[in-house]
């Protein structure tokens, strides 16, 4: 039990407590078809008929919030769609200008959800949108992560306090014994926007600026980092999600007390659907209007996430599929680099049949032991033929890849354990030539002011074996701690 993941948690009380409901309802219908049977027979064949009707109208009533309350904290499924405009946005001086344009025309809805909500003046500029777009009658919902934002959550809280956001914080910390759960090793590590349902942000750029690193201070350089802006069909998913993580930190905050005034309420299944509008913060006739396609674009695209329910693996296998399948580039950028078994044997394959292998890893460092884990790396994939360059002008934190000339993805997920079993990531996956080129000319900047890692090869040495050991042992260890068996 101590490893179950609070959102599975979450899915299945909800699920759980409201087939409770449904029970309760009918045992009252089979209560009072008993009674009747008391007076005669000819009221008790109506009498049972009436109450076999409400019972099965009530059991139909009940599935549905359960099927309702389950699409509000699970996410969809990967697919790909078309009719896509997709923009690649560098950094968040490109980034924050189109968000705060996208919630200042927002007239019905607002999601954000983030790993860092920071309290700088780059930072002040969404947050001072967001509080706009509640004044003006605008559903805006919020989620940080506990961990994350733990440094200017007080801020963040006493911003927002009485301005109609809705916040919420996904596994906070507030309490000395929430570091001791397993669970809380699990974090909110998306970055999404989405407005209206028609505009959606996703990436690895938090809501920060690019050149403040809470860990170094204020740098002169900003980070490189991308997100992707999208208009579209795509952005339906993206809205969902958003939706999700925010109604999960929301009934995990209070599922207790809310589950047991539904469940003891007079009219508990009138409560359920009361509690899906309150979580979908709009109408369901308004969204459904505010959501309608713009005219077909070929862009096509889909959104993948990794999920602790049931898509535990679906950005590693995006990745995998893709690489498997290369031809004649792969260029993967990542500042947190220790993939698994299964990703590096088809990143050696991929060498070994002709493929060019490019990885863009950190050059300047801000977490040791992170850097440590990739150059644990670099002999077994130099070895092969993988080329490794280290961006060196200022810190790296863009999670982008490049495979042939049509295969594309941004998002937020790293390759390491953190991200592809443990955390929860949003990359979108882009089948697109034209946004794949952009994308390649982005990386060839990157690539000429890296340098490539060279020289002798420490594999067979002593100091080589004691160094992938060790991170072996650790990354392993944390997995463990964190409730993950079998093999990585």
């Amino acid at each position: 039990m101590a490893a179950a993941s609070a959102d599975s948690l979450v899915h299945d009380v909800i699920v759980g407590a409201t087939s409770g409901v449904t029970d309760s309802l009918a045992d009252d219908g089979r209560t009072s078809a008993t009674t009747s049977a008391t007076t005669s027979a000819t009221t008790l064949a109506t009498t049972s008929a009436t109450t076999s009707a409400t019972t099965s109208a009530t059991a139909r009533a009940a599935d549905k919030g359960r099927r309702a309350l389950r699409q509000w904290v699970g996410v969809p499924a990967p697919s790909f769609v078309g009719g896509n405009q997709l923009k690649l946005l560098e950094g968040g001086n490109a980034l924050f200008p189109r968000m705060r344009q996208a919630i200042d025309a927002s007239t019905q809805e607002v999601w954000l959800a983030t790993y860092i909500f920071h309290s700088d003046p780059a930072a002040l500029v969404i947050a001072d949108a967001l509080r706009r777009a509640a004044a003006r009658g605008v559903a805006v919902h919020v989620v940080v992560d506990g961990f994350g934002s733990i440094a200017s959550l007080g801020f963040v809280r006493r911003f927002f306090a009485g301005s109609g956001v809705k916040l919420e914080v996904f596994r906070p910390l507030d309490r000395w014994y929430s570091w001791l759960q397993p669970g809380q090793l699990r974090r909110l590590h998306q970055k999404l926007c989405v407005c209206d349902g028609l505009v959606a942000f996703v990436g690895g750029i938090n809501i920060i600026d690019d050149r403040h690193d809470m860990n170094h201070g204020w740098t002169d350089q900003p980070r490189l980092d991308f997100a992707i802006e999208i208009s579209g069909p795509l952005a339906e998913p993206v809205g969902a999600t958003a939706r999700a993580m925010w109604a999960r930190a929301h009934l995990w905050r209070g599922w207790r007390e809310e589950l047991w005034a539904i469940a003891r309420s007079k009219k508990p299944l009138v409560q359920v659907i009361d509690k899906v509008r309150e979580l979908r913060g709009v109408p369901e006739q308004q969204h459904a209007e505010s959501s309608s396609a713009p005219p077909t674009l070929p862009m096509r695209a889909a959104f993948v996430v990794r999920d602790n329910v049931r898509q535990r693996r679906a950005i590693e296998h995006s990745y995998v599929q893709a690489i498997r399948t290369a031809k004649t580039r792969i260029d993967i950028a990542v500042p947190y680099f220790y993939p698994g078994q299964r990703f590096r044997r088809a990143l050696r394959q991929a060498a070994r049949r002709g493929v060019r292998v490019r990885l863009l890893l950190q050059g300047k460092v801000d977490y040791r032991f992170a850097a440590l884990a990739a150059r644990a790396l670099y002999d077994e994939l130099r070895g092969v033929g993988v080329q490794i360059f280290e961006y060196t002008p200022a810190f790296l934190h863009a999670k982008v890849a490049l495979i042939d000339d049509d295969w594309a993805t941004v998002g937020s997920s790293n390759i390491d354990p953190l991200s592809l079993l443990l955390n929860l990531e949003a990359n979108v996956v882009v089948l697109d030539a034209e946004f794949a080129r952009e994308l390649a000319t982005r990386f060839d900047t990157a690539f000429a002011v890296s340098a490539e890692v060279a020289g002798e090869f420490t594999r067979a040495g002593l100091r080589g074996w004691s160094r992938r050991a060790l991170v072996a042992w650790a990354a392993n260890l944390y997995l463990r701690v964190a409730g993950i068996t079998g093999r990585y």
